[in-house]
């Protein structure tokens, strides 16, 4: 997988803030509540004009945001409902023109931006409010074209007006094609407007059989396509993709996006989790929140992403940068994750032994420090086992410990290390197996 210079800085830094924010997040049930709860729609649309949200300073999102070590945002500038959170000169549905009187994703961009992250902005195709979209070009056609001018016309300004946009993400293509959507000419005015942009696989399908009855949430569906998009989007899963860059969206609570009153909130330690999960098979992290409807970040949100910032300052180095692929079987103490000639042992589970036991690295090991509290660790090495002893009995951090193992060259397992319990060769293990005897009596001898 060839990746350009000017796109490296995604793979390099591995966590992001997702951000779903609107006039939904007013009636607390979730980004989606108009169609779920078949809402009136003028009724909706009356709410949304008069949303205004007294409290939003985008830097201090900023702030949570850097000091819980992420990288880059994205934020939604307009969602299913079609309310847009920027000044568009094609509608007046939108923060700017109405009772907030702000744009939103201008304010967005420029205090990112000077924070240093990277800057993302999510669209989506979709706009529940248009009959035009319910019916396509099908059956109605000169609505449909009217609606997809309109999505173009939204694109082009969201990247002609706020500078140098790092990431493009967009959703609800479905069920429409990339053909319907006009997605071929429309990625082609976006490389035109914002050359090092990237853009997400989420514009259509470009092949029927791309078309499956699958969500986003589970698989290929829900217009992402295998063909368009710079990276993938597994939803509310982390699974690799090895033809293109990837991240993992995810939640901090158990399945809503935008503000959910009585959400249940996941700890701390299962999102730093997700980001572990993510690094180590070679992908990124884009962690969501919900914006209380006033603009101010949930205060269950600032005190996890504060947890996380303070595993990151010790520990980042194993984040950022890294490497997919595990070299040898960890999972019963925790994940592995790979970085040139570094070995990152993250320990989920500390049993309060004093010791580690990693079994089927092949590659010598030069030193062995607990990055959490910065001493040396004694080891020994065999051929195919290495015991790292001395470690403290109580665990040292609140969430993950992790062992950095300074290897004489890029980790490698054993040959029998390679795959995975359930994979590879079976006959592999014979040997180890035999070492036993051949017969099922408690000392393996035949009777």
């Amino acid at each position: 997988m060839h990746i350009p210079d000017y796109w490296r800085w995604f793979s390099d830094a591995r966590f992001g803030m997702f951000i779903h924010w609107g006039p939904y997040s007013a009636i607390g049930r979730g980004e989606q509540v108009l169609f779920r709860e078949r809402l009136d729609q003028q009724a909706y649309a009356d709410a949304a004009c008069k949303w205004s949200p007294q409290h939003y300073d985008p830097s201090v999102w900023a702030d949570v945001a850097k000091r819980a070590g992420m990288k880059y945002a994205v934020l939604g500038t307009r969602h299913h409902d079609g309310f847009c959170l920027w000044n568009s000169q094609v509608t007046d549905y939108s923060a700017a023109a109405q009772a907030c009187g702000r744009d939103l994703v201008g304010e967005y961009a420029e205090a990112f931006r000077e924070a240093g992250l990277r800057v993302g902005l999510y669209y989506s195709l979709c706009d529940w409010r248009i009959p035009g979209y319910w019916e396509g070009p099908e059956h109605d056609p000169d609505g449909w074209a009217a609606f997809r001018d309109y999505v173009h016309a939204q694109v082009t300004e969201l990247l002609s007006n706020y500078g140098d946009i790092d990431v493009l993400w967009f959703d609800g293509a479905w069920p429409h094609s990339a053909k319907d959507w006009g997605s071929l000419e429309l990625v082609e005015k976006i490389r035109a407007l914002q050359p090092h942009i990237l853009v997400n696989n989420r514009l259509g399908t470009l092949e029927p059989d791309e078309i499956t009855g699958e969500h986003a949430d589970g698989g290929l569906g829900a217009g992402e396509s295998r063909e368009l998009g710079d990276f993938g989007t597994p939803e509310h899963h982390i699974t690799a993709d090895a033809t293109r860059l990837w991240e993992s969206c995810q939640v901090p609570y158990w399945r809503l996006w935008g503000y959910t009153i009585g959400e249940r909130w996941r700890p701390a330690d299962l999102l730093l989790d997700f980001l572990v999960e993510s690094a180590q098979k070679g992908g990124n992290l884009l962690l969501n929140v919900g914006p209380q409807p006033d603009g101010q970040l949930p205060p269950q949100f600032i005190e996890r992403m504060d947890k996380i910032g303070r595993w990151m300052d010790l520990h980042g180095e194993c984040i950022y940068g890294a490497e997919p692929g595990e070299v040898c079987e960890f999972v019963t103490y925790g994940r592995q994750i790979r970085k040139g000639s570094n070995l990152y042992l993250v320990i989920r589970f500390w049993d309060g032994r004093g010791e580690v036991h990693l079994a089927g690295l092949e590659t010598r090991v030069r030193s062995a420090t607990l990055l959490t509290t910065g001493q040396s660790c004694e080891f020994v090495q065999t051929e195919d086992d290495l015991t790292l002893t001395g470690l403290p009995r109580e665990c040292p951090t609140e969430l993950f410990p992790v062992i950095k193992l300074e290897c004489a060259e890029p980790p490698k397992a054993r040959p029998w290390a390679v795959d995975r319990l359930w994979s590879g060769d079976p006959r592999r293990m014979t040997p180890w197996a035999a070492s036993r005897g051949s017969s099922v009596w408690a000392d393996g001898k035949p009777r």
